[in-house]
């Protein structure tokens, strides 16, 4: 589930509790947890609903249920069928693991065997060979450069390239930007370490 930046904050602070979707069947459970940019929020709740409050409405960050319902209208009008309405209610359950993760720096022989084995398993799964390696350094390189600027430099696609840094965000390796990335202080600890070329 997508929370735009702003929804996402919102439920760090408290001040949004819920999220209003139309879907086809739902696209959450309660209990499941995904990361946004404020962190890991939960789904406590989902459920159908025929009617949006005022006071629901703004508790998903809207001023008014008009604005909020025509919104929803616009998605089924998308869909091209009308489709019904579920009420997701919300809440934060913690930093983003991978913040801590990318910010430690001291690692044991053990973390860079670990994120070695990692790296290997990518690399042979992957459709168009090893890249993790060079990934990490034409990131290193160029920080802050636009993804396509660096797709091409390595002779991908943007969309696969972004995907296979997503890889080494998830371990705590790269970190993003509203334009690029760089390598985190794990990650510039394990490239000094690691005896991978």
């Amino acid at each position: 589930m997508l929370l735009p930046p702003q929804v996402a904050q919102g439920v760090a602070d408290g001040s949004v509790t819920l999220a209003f979707r139309r879907w086809r069947k739902p696209d959450v459970r309660p209990g499941a947890e995904f990361r946004t940019v404020a962190g890991v929020v939960r789904v406590d709740a989902v459920e159908v609903v025929a009617e949006i409050t005022d006071e629901e409405a703004v508790a998903a960050g809207w001023p008014d249920a008009a604005r909020l319902r025509k919104q929803l209208d616009k998605v089924s009008r998308d869909q091209g069928a009308e489709l019904p309405t579920y009420k997701v209610t919300l809440s934060w359950a913690g930093p983003d693991p991978r913040v801590a993760l990318r910010e430690s720096a001291d690692l044991t022989d053990d973390d860079v065997a670990a994120i070695d084995t990692r790296l290997e398993r990518l690399d042979r799964a992957s459709s168009h060979g090893p890249w993790t390696m060079a990934t990490l350094d034409v990131i290193r390189r160029r920080p802050h450069t636009r993804a396509p600027d660096l797709a091409a430099e390595l002779g991908r696609e943007r969309d696969p390239f972004k995907i296979d840094v997503r890889k080494l965000k998830n371990l705590g390796l790269t970190r993003s930007f509203e334009v690029g990335y760089e390598v985190s202080p794990r990650g510039l600890a394990y490239l000094e370490r690691t005896k991978r070329t």
